[in-house]
């Protein structure tokens, strides 16, 4: 049976934490160089930790960190209420299936309740089936197109 596991929220002094958590998303979605080779400076980081916009969460086994998520408050304009964007939820693979996706989210819920979210925003890829189940456990689906668009006009 595995060892328990616990979820905290980072602060500005988590950086180590938070550093664990860029190498775990760097593997899981095998793209260190985006996620481990040019990871920002303490400043930097503590500075988005200790932001109300932004929150990262972090499953750990002792020492070790087995699963995360980071996303973004949104405030709105039209009313004055937030939605919050679910923008990365990985575990490891070798801690798959034991409810800690699941944990993540359900802190996530309680956390944005807390301040105040009225809904967490999710994506998922067409064929990432474990990650559209998951979802689907827990929110409503809504098929939606997604665009990226390039902040210059020629596309640079």
């Amino acid at each position: 049976m595995p060892q328990p596991f616990a979820v905290q929220t980072l602060t500005p002094q988590d950086l180590p934490v938070m550093r664990q958590l860029l190498d775990l998303f760097g593997e899981v979605f095998e793209d260190r160089p985006t996620y481990s080779h040019h990871q920002p400076d303490d400043t930097y980081l503590a500075q988005l930790l200790g932001s109300p916009t932004f929150i990262a969460m972090a499953a750990t086994r002792g020492d070790e960190v087995v699963g995360a998520l980071a996303g973004y408050v949104l405030p709105k304009f039209e009313q004055r209420r937030s939605e919050f964007y679910l923008y990365d939820l990985a575990v490891a693979e070798a801690h798959r299936r034991q409810g800690i996706a699941t944990a993540l989210i359900r802190e996530l819920q309680r956390l944005a309740a807390a301040r105040g979210v009225y809904v967490i925003l999710v994506q998922a890829d067409h064929g990432d089936d474990p990650a559209i189940a998951l979802y689907s456990r827990l929110g409503v689906r809504e098929d939606v197109l997604h665009f990226d668009i390039p902040p210059s006009a020629d596309g640079g």
